[in-house]
Order: structure tokens, then sequence, then C-alpha cells
């Protein structure tokens, strides 16, 4: 293996990190959608080996109180090498100096988060576009 990690956007194909999330499994993304939500979030960390991209995520953060990390993926070849934990721990450090940090965890997923300092909230709140599918999947609860 030859992993190269990048923090920047400039060398990026989009429809290779689309793949990515499909492959991961994480869902269908759109190569132009991906492009806009990395462009509008100010830390990313993108992974390759051998110049094939095999993992990427993004923070949304506003500099000072919050720091949101989002669409953290990993090429299943990849999964358990701990690339996944060494993006989110760039994805942390990228937002030191933030108040929190907080983000999404797949439900099953929450452990792995826990590992890296995560504590689970009581109090977060939400609204999804696919609200049926996030209460199907355990993601949503209703009140």
């Amino acid at each position: 293996m030859n992993i190269t990690w990048q923090l920047d956007q400039s060398q990026i194909n989009w429809f290779e990190l689309s793949e990515l999330y499909r492959v991961a499994p994480l869902g269908t993304k759109l190569a132009d959608d991906l492009e806009t939500v990395f462009t509008n979030s100010k830390f990313k960390c993108f992974v390759f080996d051998e110049g094939n991209l095999i993992g990427g995520g993004r923070a949304l953060a506003d500099g000072l109180d919050c720091s949101y990390l989002a669409d953290v993926a990993v090429h299943p070849d990849y999964q358990g090498t701990g690339i996944g934990k060494k993006i989110i721990q760039n994805l942390i450090d990228q937002s030191q100096g933030h108040k929190k940090i907080i983000l999404y965890a797949n439900p099953g997923t929450e452990g792995f988060y826990v590992k890296l300092g995560f504590k689970k909230m009581k109090t977060a709140m939400a609204i999804f576009q696919n609200e049926v599918e996030m209460i199907k999947n355990g993601t949503l609860s209703l009140c």
C-alpha cells in the first residue's frame, strides 16, 4: 500500500467519490451534489492508495462554535484497517478550537465513535427529507 492524504479538493474526481459512497455502502450521492457539499465544507480529508480514492470525509464548521463531521466513507477493501478512524481523527484535529464537534452515527456504529471520544447526545433533534426511511432504520424516533 502507498497511502497518501489530501486535505483539499483540488484534485478530486467527483464521480470517483460518488462511486466510493455507493460501494462503501453509504447510498447514492451524485457527483455534482458531492462537489457542492464538499466545496461548502470548511474541512476535508481524502485518502488515496496508489492514486485511487479509498476514503474521504468532511466537516461543516463555523470557525468557533460547532464543527459537524459528515460523509465519512472508506472503500470496503480498506474497512477495518484503521483508515476510517484516521479520517475521523484528522477531521477532529482540523476542528480543534470549536466548542463542540458533532456527528450523526448510523445505528449500530456508536461504539466506533465512542472509542474516538464521542459521547451520545440526549438532546439532538432533526428534520430529515427522507423521514420515513430514517425512522425505519432507527436514526429517528417519534417523541
